[in-house]
């Protein structure tokens, strides 16, 4: 495997891994606003769409990679 192979493969898990990081960050923004805490929701609501951004790039690296 090439340097860039696994280059590509590591991006591609690293976006799994946000994936699974954005879904229990909304999941914790639901529970903070349910706490009554809508300012640290919003917070975490922000942090789910910055680490959708994150992935955006992620998928654009693995095209440049192609």
């Amino acid at each position: 495997m090439t340097e860039l192979e696994k280059l590509k493969h590591l991006i591609e898990h690293w976006i799994q891994h946000n994936e699974a990081h954005v879904k229990t960050y909304g999941e914790w923004a639901a529970k903070a606003e349910a706490l009554g805490k809508s300012e640290l929701a919003e917070l975490l609501k922000k942090i789910v769409e910055e680490s959708k951004k994150l992935n955006n790039l992620f998928n654009k690296a693995t095209e440049i990679i192609k």
